[in-house]
């Protein structure tokens, strides 16, 4: 008999050494926020909202669910059903009203709050790439959570303000729980590949107004403080021994006599130029860090690390080496790149549950202590109702339980004893076995009247034509 093949590719278990180490993001916490971009109505928001919402979810990537299908069955409810299975903790929901306008809403989960906000202009990341000369594509860069920085959040001096001060700390608070936190100690610089921008228009002109501008960047760096064509041979030497090597990545040194030429710039010193990516000028940058350089070194031996202290200790140079920590430092000049999409966001009501409850604070509708005072006490007395009631429906359902265990106790008792009378039936049966039964009669008269029919007819003989009649038949 054969043996049967076993599948090893596909069903064999990883070993410790294959299993690849959790990515170090420096978070303060060990639980990280995830959160679901949905789009309500499905079909009926349109292509361009879609294309939206998925822009989104590339930007909270990667604590959001990228793979989500929405159904136009789907309601609000159905995804906040399955927010604590999943451990979900904030919902954003895109719409698009029957005038045209498209809103976000942006609500913790399971409780609130709920900030609505009215998307006054969007681009799509497509458009934003489009408009770009050397755009920047989709990596490595959203396997770690985005930097969010927030700017003129809170422009509010106390509470009696236009928009509250309060209300400014709860939507700071909102935001900054979309994305773990940072611990700039313990984070690596690898980590840091992108971020997240929030800034806050100055009020001009209408002070109830609060508009944000969402842009989204991808972090990338350049090492400076050397010649573009040293860099651009070091980026070659990489390209050559990698395994897929492109010829556009090489520089073109065919009609040059020494390497020397391409290094000081030609024979007259006025640059050799053989494409676009050789010549002398220098990138744009935002800014320029030290950063300590991460690449492996050669380890040294004991015998030499003393042999180089003692040389240290007789040249007398006490400056390097008290500053030398063994780690070389190089600049690198930081430069961000859009990856979209772009958003103008105007906050237009703030709820305190999940997308129902007391309205906290409107653009457009403003109400007097005494209204927010009457308000706050109809919601008081709609909460304590709805909670009677709830108490009463728990009470109901014990009670009924309660019922139903009683009930089938009855029933169970019932059979038992149903089972003991017909016990004591067969016994007093089994009793008058020994008693003349000739005298009784089931039947009453018409029994009689048929039993002495019978013996006239057994008498006259007529029972022997029947009985064979009978026979026949």
């Amino acid at each position: 008999m054969a043996r049967r093949r076993t599948k090893k590719r596909t069903h064999v278990a990883p070993t410790k050494a294959k299993m690849a180490a959790p990515v170090n993001t420096g978070n303060g916490s060990t639980r990280d926020p995830k959160s679901m971009v949905i789009r309500i109505g499905a079909g009926e928001v349109g292509s361009s909202v879609s294309q939206l919402a998925s822009d989104v979810r590339k930007v909270m990537e990667p604590g959001t669910a990228s793979r989500l299908k929405e159904r136009r069955a789907n309601r609000l409810r159905d995804y906040v059903t399955m927010c604590g299975p999943l451990g979900v903790t904030q919902l954003l929901l895109f719409s698009r009203s029957e005038s045209g306008n498209v809103n976000l809403r942006v609500a913790a989960a399971p409780r609130g709050p709920t900030l609505h906000f009215r998307v006054e202009r969007y681009s799509l990341s497509k458009d934003v790439q489009r408009a770009q000369r050397h755009p920047k594509g989709g990596g490595k860069e959203y396997i770690t959570p985005p930097l969010l920085v927030m700017n003129g959040f809170n422009l509010a001096t106390d509470a009696n303000a236009k928009v509250p001060k309060h209300l400014e700390s709860l939507i700071t608070t909102v935001f900054q729980s979309l994305f773990p936190p940072i611990n700039p100690q313990a984070a690596p610089l690898k980590s840091m590949r992108r971020v997240l921008l929030l800034n806050r228009e100055q009020p001009d002109g209408d002070e109830d107004s609060f508009v944000l501008n969402f842009r989204h960047y991808a972090i990338t760096t350049k090492t400076t403080g050397i010649s573009k064509a040293l860099r651009r041979l070091n980026a070659a030497d990489k390209l050559v021994h990698s395994k897929n090597a492109k010829k556009g990545g090489l520089p073109n040194l065919g009609k040059l006599q020494d390497i020397a030429d391409y290094m000081v710039g030609g024979e007259d010193g006025e640059g050799y130029i053989t494409d676009g990516a050789t010549s002398g000028s220098e990138a744009e940058t935002d800014a320029e860090v030290e950063v300590i350089d991460s690449t492996a070194g050669r380890v040294q031996s004991r015998k030499t690390r003393e042999a180089l202290a003692a040389s240290r200790d007789l040249d007398g140079d006490e400056d390097v080496q008290a500053g030398d920590t063994g780690a070389s430092v190089e600049k690198r000049a930081v430069k961000l790149v859009e990856l979209g999409p772009r958003m103008k966001l105007r906050l237009v009501k703030v709820e305190e549950g999940m997308c129902q409850g007391q309205v906290m604070w409107h653009e457009h509708v403003h109400k007097s202590k005494q209204e927010i005072r009457e308000l706050k006490e109809r919601w008081e007395l709609r909460k304590r109702d709805k909670e009677a009631r709830k108490r009463q429906q728990k009470e109901n359902v014990e009670r009924k339980k309660k019922e139903k265990a009683k009930l089938g106790k009855v029933l169970d008792k019932g059979a038992v004893a149903s089972d003991d009378d017909e016990d004591a039936m067969d016994m007093d049966i089994d009793d008058l076995d020994g008693v003349n039964y000739d005298g009784f009669d089931s039947e009453g008269l018409a029994g009689d009247a048929e039993m002495e029919a019978n013996k006239q007819m057994d008498d006259a003989g007529e029972w022997e034509d029947e009985e064979a009649e009978i026979a026949r038949r």
